[in-house]
């Protein structure tokens, strides 16, 4: 028992920094005068949301790479069609206001010269209907993938690349211009959400504080998913595959649900992501995106959901000073440093601080 409220130590400490960030961050802002060491500018508060968003598509993948042993290099997919359902939608929300001011089109239609709206369009005038999508189309399309490949067994490095190949051929499809998304450009010049203008620094902040309260429900619901029976389960197919298959279980099953699930969490962190940041372009489908994903959860420590939201925060944050200061080192860090934590830190930070704690009390007990 005191092994496991240890082990929760962590997960307790990351729900206690977002109830904190929540109710703090949006104060600083609003509240306190712009003169004052203690406001929080709006620029911070967009740039702690963005990294709120990284740290649930982390703790997503965490669920199916560190407890189901499935790598996936193609989260960034997921992140990116949930990014896009809410581009839809606010981009329908613009109306007449746009540049060419057409109703129902948006400008990169106009400049295109499409006579009408695609269907695929329809109904995302409606915010219920882009939650819907948002969660619907990569749940589908991991859906209908995880079945291919798991009735297939594919496994290890083979599903890896397929799930790579896979959001290198949607970036390709999604640069061309006869998709409807605005191609090269993506989508972008939105102007309110739910009638709120999005550039009010109110917005930004009731942004912020869904954000941090979609982070602490992934966790929980990713951590109640890891301690039930089907938690085990997951444990024992990525440990012992075979072993798991031979005593009964239909391991493609438990496989394809989980990784269903966490491509919901990606999706619902991307649509989440794009009004904070204001575009969706098809960069977001690009491999480099998922791979670094793969950094983050092995920087903070796989296989323990609150150390992969960790390790998104910690390399984004030095991904923003590094980019700011030294742009070109950034590339040559970010291989550096997982190259550190495969050969030095293999179970990330967390795993650094859980031995740090056990020698601690094996010296209290010496």
């Amino acid at each position: 028992m005191a092994r496991l409220l240890n082990h929760e130590r962590g997960g307790w400490i990351l729900l206690a920094v977002l109830a904190v960030l929540a109710v703090v961050v949006p104060v600083a802002n609003l509240a306190v005068p712009a003169d004052s060491v203690f406001h929080v500018s709006t620029y911070t508060v967009t740039l702690l949301g963005k990294y709120l968003c990284y740290a649930m598509l982390a703790v997503a993948l965490d669920l199916v790479w560190g407890y189901c042993g499935i790598l996936s290099l193609g989260h960034g997919a997921f992140f990116a069609l949930g990014g896009y359902a809410m581009g839809m939608y606010l981009m329908r929300q613009i109306g007449d206001r746009g540049v060419y001011g057409h109703p129902e089109l948006p400008d990169f239609m106009v400049f295109l010269n499409w006579d009408a709206l695609p269907w695929y369009w329809y109904g995302f005038d409606q915010f219920w209907f882009a939650m819907l999508m948002v969660a619907l189309v990569p749940g589908l399309l991991a859906f209908v993938f995880g079945w291919l490949a798991f009735r297939s067994r594919v496994t290890g490095v083979y599903l890896s690349i397929m799930t790579q190949a896979l959001t290198y051929a949607l970036m390709l499809a999604f640069f061309r211009n006869e998709m409807g998304f605005g191609g090269n450009n993506g989508l972008t010049d939105f102007k309110d959400i739910l009638g709120a203008n999005l550039q009010a620094d109110s917005t930004r902040a009731v942004l912020f504080v869904v954000t941090a309260l979609a982070l602490a429900l992934a966790y929980l619901f990713c951590r109640l998913v890891v301690t039930s029976k089907l938690g085990r389960v997951m444990t024992a197919m990525r440990d012992a595959e075979d072993r798991t298959r031979f005593i009964g279980y239909r391991v493609e099953r438990f496989q394809l649900a989980v990784f269903t699930a966490s491509a919901v969490l990606a999706g619902i962190a991307g649509a989440l992501y794009v009004p904070q940041v204001g575009i969706i372009n098809p960069s977001e489908f690009q491999p480099l995106n998922s791979i670094e994903l793969v950094v983050w959860v092995a920087v903070g420590g796989r296989g323990t959901l609150y150390g992969a939201a960790l390790g998104a925060g910690v390399v984004n944050y030095a991904k923003t000073v590094l980019t700011g200061t030294l742009p070109e080192v950034w590339l040559f860090a970010l291989g550096a440093l997982f190259v550190l934590v495969t050969l030095a830190l293999p179970k990330g930070i967390v795993g650094l601080w859980r031995r740090r704690q056990q020698s601690r009390r094996n010296l209290a007990h010496a």
